[in-house]
């Protein structure tokens, strides 16, 4: 099937008829986008293959186009022209010629109003129309016919800024790696119920400055917040026909400008004031963000912006150029092989990072950003320009090392100075306290920093994000609370989201008011979290986790921007404050004992002065594991010594140096665990019992020796108190 020759000028939308004419020079291709420097706006965009750029102008409410003005220079594929009648406020986009021919990778259509790439702030709303497509919807050629409709009236505008801000006496917290602790939430689920954010602020970055909200946050020790996406996204046509719209936002279209259903004023420098606040609270913030494709889809997709800007340059096609290839399951991929379209990524990033004080980025689906042609390379173009660049190598890199093509899991093969969700850290916790057999020798690994997959390269064991739960899937209650997935409410008949969960229901299906069950449930998330807290490597929690928040046993939540997601901060429980008490117990344990957040993986090293070494791994007798124990199936009660001691002295910290022990029984039953006689101690302190959540540490000191009866399903830490100096 051959594609049609596109209609000829003519028939093309023309410019409205009454017009101004504004003044234009020729500017320069550099910087990208629409930069006001005063005097004037310069307008540069990028496209090897285009004929023509038309820059749209509009009225202020973004409704009325005012003028087209042909840009007038073309210097190394950037099309770029100067208005120094233009200022902060101007509303404009694109019209781009070409040649329209699918089957050579183009899709140049005049006819289809584009949002630049660099557009730093969007206005206006998106409606799903046929007039968004670049072909005609119906039609037997499909893609290959070209549509003459003008899409302007249903596409947003973009707008000029003006960068200007006061940041004052704001310093970045620049917490270091092992002290960091993540903090995963949803900017608009976390205030939209949020009794001490005022109405019109609910949802937006000014919601989340509201001092209750970020108080709370710092009061539970957590250093970053980890926001889903906030780059302008879009809502699937689908999920608008069924009345519900994408909540999560790994939807993208635009990675310069904030989501505008986020901002509760017209000025992008409410994010800048958001992060402002947090940083005043010690409180780093770190962005979900989705560079592997936007929400253009595949073939059958609108032409929205960059498939109309340079289809052949932005996203990866395959051979035959009219198909996308397709590594995110989501229609398309975004080409960083593409010198320009990496440099966009690496723009869009520095500017978030430069321009709006970002201190880091968690790539979703990051496999992606290493792909060369030929697949992922660890040293790809996209992971050396981080590295190299003097911004982005300061800022925390976190990758989700897998994606949905050829070779895809990825994990522990990012580069140097990068950190990684560590799905096997999830995957065991889950399955240990479920009771799973022969967990023991993985759970060992995982909680000792998975240095079977980042002890490489000088890589550091916080370059394992270890995580239990997160937005995609269960909540930490429902993961103890639903065997099943119960996604109805999502409208595909419960077949979306993942089956095996790993979780249990301890008995029933969900709440229940059976006393034993709710007991064992919320000391089933104690684990769980105290798992998470005393683990090497940097710990990720899902907000809400701390105090037992409920999806329904829906663990593909995102599309549903409502009460299934929203965080109720009113109906929280005496048994929610209290689990939120001892979560924020876990992280003062953990910032205040260095040998629970390392600086290096554990070696095994042996003091031979003390006759101590560095870490011992023990059955509940007190002795030190074998083989036949660790390949012991049914075993599911063990016990880890980290003694500080046996560190070299030249990479000690203060009170690095001193010994702890971690007991994890995911037995249903008691067992008794010797307490081991560790020389140079005089008995243990009881930090932690998962069975007492209230235990003050200044309680119960235990003799070397002891036979402490380990509750079922139960963890418990302890500190070796030294012996007392003679003299």
């Amino acid at each position: 099937m051959q594609a049609k020759s596109p209609p000829t000028e003519r028939a093309i939308t023309t410019a409205p008829q009454t017009q101004r004419k504004s003044r234009v020079r020729e500017g320069h291709p550099f910087p990208l986008g629409a930069t006001w420097d005063g005097l004037g706006v310069n307008f540069a965009l990028f496209s090897a293959n285009a004929t023509k750029v038309e820059l749209c102008l509009f009225d202020i409410e973004g409704k009325t186009e005012l003028e087209r003005i042909e840009l007038p220079e073309y210097t190394d594929e950037v099309w770029h022209g100067y208005l120094p009648d233009a200022r902060p406020g101007t509303v404009y986009a694109y019209r781009v010629h070409g040649p329209y021919d699918p089957a050579a990778g183009h899709r140049f259509n005049p006819n289809k109003l584009l949002l630049d790439p660099y557009a730093k702030q969007l206005d206006g709303a998106f409606t799903w129309d046929p007039a968004l497509f670049g072909y005609t919807l119906g039609h037997p050629d499909a893609d290959l016919s070209f549509d003459e409709r003008d899409s302007a009236p249903f596409v947003p505008k973009c707008r000029v800024i003006d960068p200007a801000f006061t940041w004052g006496a704001e310093r970045r917290p620049q917490s270091p790696w092992d002290r960091t602790i993540l903090y995963e939430a949803h900017l608009r689920g976390f205030t939209m119920r949020h009794p001490a954010v005022e109405e019109p602020l609910r949802g937006t970055f000014s919601g989340l400055m509201t001092h209750e909200v970020i108080e709370y946050i710092r009061g539970l020790g957590v250093t970053a917040i980890e926001l889903l996406p906030i780059h302008a996204f879009l809502d699937d046509s689908y999920l608008e026909e069924k009345g519900l719209r994408n909540y999560w936002g790994y939807n993208s279209i635009g990675f310069f400008a904030p989501q505008p259903r986020y901002l509760a004023t017209p000025f992008v420098n409410e994010v800048k004031e958001m992060v402002s606040h947090l940083h005043e609270a010690g409180i780093e913030v770190i962005l979900d963000v989705v560079y592997n494709h936007t929400a253009e889809g595949n073939e059958l997709g609108p032409t929205l912006s960059f498939k109309g800007i340079d289809n052949a340059s932005y996203y990866r096609l395959a051979p035959d150029r009219r198909y996308y290839i397709n590594d995110t399951g989501t229609g398309n991929t975004v080409n960083l092989s593409n010198s320009r379209v990496l440099q966009m990524v690496t723009d869009s990033l520095r500017y978030w990072a430069e321009e709006m004080h970002i201190d880091g980025f968690r790539f979703d689906l990051a496999t992606i950003l290493g792909r060369e042609p030929h697949g992922f390379e660890e040293d790809g173009r996209f992971l050396d320009a981080c590295r190299q660049d003097p911004t982005l190598a300061r800022v925390k890199l976190i990758a989700e090392p897998w994606d949905c093509g050829p070779g895809g899991y990825q994990v522990g093969r990012f580069s140097p100075g990068w950190a990684e969700w560590n799905d096997r850290y999830r995957d065991t916790v889950r399955a240990y306290w479920k009771g799973d057999e022969g967990k023991l020798p993985e759970l060992a690994a995982r909680i000792a920093g998975s240095a079977d997959f980042f002890n490489k390269r000088g890589r550091k064991p916080w370059a394992s994000v270890n995580f239990i739960t997160a937005h995609d899937g269960f909540t930490l209650n429902d993961l103890v609370s639903y065997n099943e997935k119960h996604n109805e409410a999502n409208g595909e008949d419960n077949r979306d989201g993942h089956s095996d969960n790993l979780s249990w229901n301890h008995g029933v299906e969900g709440p229940t008011d059976d006393p034993d069950i709710k007991t064992l449930r919320l000391r089933q998330m104690r684990n769980m979290l105290a798992t998470l807290m005393l683990s090497q490597g940097t710990p990720m929690l899902l907000a809400g986790d701390e105090f037992a928040r409920s999806q329904g046993g829906n663990n593909n939540a995102y599309a549903q921007d409502n009460e299934i997601s929203w965080i109720d901060w009113e109906a929280i429980d005496e048994d929610g404050k209290a689990l939120t008490d001892f979560t924020r117990r876990l992280i003062g344990i953990r910032q205040s004992q260095p040998m629970l957040r390392r600086g290096r993986f554990l070696s095994g090293a042996y003091n031979a002065e003390l006759d101590v070494k560095e870490v011992t791994w023990l059955t509940p007798g007190g002795d030190e594991m074998t083989p036949d124990h660790w390949n012991d199936g049914n075993a599911r009660c063990f016990g880890v010594v980290l003694d500080g001691r046996a560190q070299p002295s030249g990479i000690r910290r203060r009170g690095s140096d001193r010994t702890l022990m971690l007991v994890l029984n995911a037995h249903h039953d008691v067992v008794e665990f010797t307490l081991p006689e560790v020389a140079g101690g005089r008995e243990w302190r009881r930090l932690v019992d998962t069975n007492r959540p209230d235990l003050d540490d200044e309680e119960e000191r235990l003799p070397l020796g002891h036979a402490y009866e380990v509750t079922g399903r139960s963890l418990l830490l302890l500190e070796l108190l030294p012996e007392r100096k003679k003299g």
